[in-house]
């Protein structure tokens, strides 16, 4: 592909015990747990479609498709930067008959695109509002830390539009903003689901996974959640799981 980037502006690092090598940069965005939570928690069955929503390089996605390998997932991804390293992520492991990524702004979408057609919607939104925090000196850092043109809320009705009745929408967030994303879906997905990731026994929840059915009106459910770490800092075994062993995250609203 065009535009390959200078292989000391990054690095290739595995995931999921090895199964998945992400080429990423060095410097800027970096993939962190929380995609590969995100994508744990899908529960895609074979047939089902995808799409990702902000997708920076596809960890993801990526992580999705080898969980469950009979499925298709669409990556959409504002940065071309991000994009580029997603398309030579799928190419490097070989998921080009599952995933494919697009450049585009969920405010001006790609026309490929289809409202009301995917079984799971899922997105790791940037976790600050525009006005807020520090800002990074590095401008693609900021684009996927700092909400830009769209909003919480617009990425929420986004999401929302993609999803097929009866498919699910799943975010994962900043624990402190549970309440903006219940707002978005209330009224319009059903069965939610609120899944917390302690970071520590005893220690506040930083992060949820919220997961909602379309066209359903079930009550909300508070799951017990995960705990990440041990007094020593190493990560639980549910975790390690997780992260090294590709197992997946029981959301199912029962």
């Amino acid at each position: 592909m065009n535009d390959v980037p200078i292989e000391s502006l990054y690095t290739e690092d595995f995931l999921l015990g090895g199964r998945l090598l992400i080429r990423q940069p060095s410097q800027g965005y970096r993939v962190a747990i929380d995609p590969i939570f995100l994508a744990a928690s899908i529960d895609a069955q074979p047939g089902d479609t995808v799409l990702d929503v902000g997708a920076g390089v596809g960890a993801a996605s990526l992580c999705l498709a080898v969980r469950c390998p009979h499925i298709r997932v669409t990556a959409v991804e504002l940065v071309r930067e991000h994009m580029r390293y997603a398309v030579d992520n799928i190419t490097i492991n070989k998921l080009r008959e599952q995933v494919e990524v697009l450049h585009g702004d969920l405010l001006r979408p790609p026309p490929r695109l289809a409202a009301g057609t995917y079984t799971h919607v899922m997105t790791n939104p940037p976790y600050l509002e525009a006005a807020r925090g520090r800002v990074s000196p590095n401008a693609i850092k900021t684009i996927s830390n700092h909400e830009g043109e769209a909003s919480l809320d617009q990425w929420a009705k986004f999401c929302l539009l993609m999803v097929k009745p009866k498919g699910t929408v799943t975010f994962i967030h900043r624990a402190d903003r549970l309440d903006e994303i219940l707002s978005y879906f209330s009224g319009k997905l059903g069965n939610i689901v609120v899944y917390p990731l302690w970071p520590g026994k005893n220690k506040p929840a930083k992060r949820v996974l919220v997961r909602g059915v379309k066209s359903t009106h079930g009550a909300l459910k508070l799951m017990p959640g995960m705990v990440l770490h041990h007094d020593d800092g190493k990560f639980t075994a549910e975790a390690d799981a997780i992260l090294r062993q590709a197992m997946s995250i029981n959301m199912l609203y029962e």
